[in-house]
């Protein structure tokens, strides 16, 4: 019988996907059994024991109140298969890693808003696309960030133009960029949450950055 831990990995039906294949990875690496999910694939019978919500398209402007003529690319089946996922992420009180949309949609399913394109935000920091961790950020002290980073300040890759907004229900601000736009949330009142704006995946050579990882499967029962 498989005992390890098994982790679903939300995204697009690609069959290239770098993410999944970089998700999967990692978790590999770590010992656990990655379960891709998207609108092509399923986990099966057996429960989650944890989940990430990858990166991909836009969230669909109606889930959050936003200007449904924006220019946006959406999924809406993702949009709803994720949203479930969530929740029942929730109910059974998994251990959840959002991942640049998967952050977004996480604080969206919570009560929160985005901002639907922070390019005009930007004063201090750049908007250009990157893997490389080329960004800096501000982690606050005292959080869940810091200390399974043992980092105060962190350099990461951005690929995103939306972002965190107001914080959803039980949900707290753990890092910001330069310009005060929210990087990272965190769960409070036992919510294992965190949801990072950047893409630890291609960043996992990083020992800050595969920490986040760690922190998924050391929650996670086998």
């Amino acid at each position: 019988m498989d005992r390890r831990t098994r982790v679903g990995v939300t995204g697009n039906a690609r069959r290239w996907a770098p993410s999944w294949w970089c998700t999967s990875m990692v978790l590999r690496l770590l010992g656990a059994k990655p379960i891709r999910l998207t609108v092509k694939h399923g986990a099966g019978h057996e429960p989650l024991d944890a989940l990430v919500v990858g990166g991909g398209n836009d969230i669909g402007p109606e889930h959050y109140g936003g200007e449904l003529d924006a220019k946006v690319k959406t999924d809406p089946e993702r949009d709803a298969l994720e949203i479930r996922y969530i929740k029942k992420a929730l109910h059974d009180k998994i251990p959840v890693l959002g991942i640049c949309r998967g952050a977004q949609l996480i604080n969206v399913v919570l009560g929160g808003s985005l901002h639907q394109d922070i390019r005009p935000l930007r004063v201090l920091t750049r908007n250009r696309p990157s893997l490389l961790a080329t960004k800096n950020i501000i982690v606050e002290r005292d959080s869940i960030l810091a200390r399974i980073t043992q980092r105060e300040r962190l350099k990461v890759n951005s690929l995103h133009h939306q972002a965190i907004d107001k914080p959803g229900e039980n949900l707290r601000v753990i890092a910001r960029d330069r310009d005060t736009i929210v990087q990272a949330v965190g769960g409070g009142q036992g919510l294992k949450i965190i949801g990072v704006q950047w893409h630890p995946e291609y960043l996992f050579y990083l020992p800050s950055q595969l920490a986040l990882f760690r922190w998924l499967l050391a929650k996670a029962p086998l």
